[in-house]
Parts: C-alpha cells; sequence; structure tokens
C-alpha cells in the first residue's frame, strides 16, 4: 500500500441503469435499479479507486458491506456514487458511501475492502480447491 491510502481520500463514479442493473419482476414500468447491482456498482468503485494506491501485486477484496437502499432509481437514469475513505486499519479499508441519481439520494452505508497480495491469495485459494477435492466437494 502506498502512504497516500489515507481518510478523506474520495472516489466517485457515475453509472447509468440500463436494464441489465435492473429489477424485472415487476414488468417493463416497474424496472429500477436492484440492490444488488448496487452493491456491485459500490464495491467496483471502491476497487478501482484503491488501485492507484496499491503497490505492484496488490488488490483488494470486499469482506463487508452496509447497505440502505433508501429510493428507486429508473431505468436510464445515471446514479452517482461517492465512497469516502472512513478508516484504515492496517490492510483493512473502511468506505463511507453514499449513491444519488437526479432526484434522491438512493443509498447510504459502508463498505469494507481488504487489501490482499494477489499471488498470497492464489496460493490460498489453490489449497483450498484442493482440500476441497480431497473432501469430495465440486470444485471448478
Amino acid at each position: 500500500m502506498k502512504a497516500s491510502l489515507v481518510p478523506g481520500v474520495v472516489f466517485e463514479r457515475r453509472v447509468g441503469v440500463d436494464e441489465m442493473r435492473t429489477i424485472g419482476f415487476m414488468g417493463k414500468a416497474g424496472r429500477v435499479y436492484a440492490t444488488p447491482a448496487l452493491v456491485q456498482d459500490i464495491e467496483q468503485t471502491c476497487r478501482e479507486g484503491l488501485l492507484g494506491h496499491l503497490d505492484a501485486g496488490e488488490d483488494s477484496v470486499g469482506t463487508r458491506v452496509e447497505l440502505d437502499h433508501l429510493a428507486p432509481t429508473l431505468l436510464g437514469m445515471a446514479v452517482d456514487i461517492r465512497a469516502a475513505i472512513a478508516e484504515v486499519k492496517g490492510r483493512m479499508v473502511t468506505f463511507e458511501i453514499t449513491a444519488r441519481d437526479a432526484v434522491d439520494q438512493i443509498a447510504r452505508g459502508r463498505h469494507v475492502r481488504f487489501i490482499t497480495e494477489v499471488q498470497k491469495t492464489l496460493e490460498r485459494l489453490k489449497a483450498k480447491a484442493e482440500k476441497a477435492k480431497a473432501a469430495g466437494a465440486a470444485v471448478s
């Protein structure tokens, strides 16, 4: 991690709410931004922002999401996601999240990511896959 990774750093991203990001169970007129898509967009915003503050061979994984999805966003609208670093504790980074569309604040919450060394993570995953296969679990 670089010394630039400190509380107060802000990452922002604008996302267009396309059909893939919406719920479909209420028909065409009820297509609004789906909470799982919002969570994915928040995670991506935080991860992409962190990359500029990490050393070669480092990346991050999400470990916690606390989110209030406050208002619907219609298909075709844009959402602005703001992720501000609230705390850096060792390799754990906590973000305060807000998201708004042109009309409302649509979300607020917290997201935690853990800085990983990619090679070590791949080694741990390989070891787990071997244990899973030995236990008879399906692994692809």
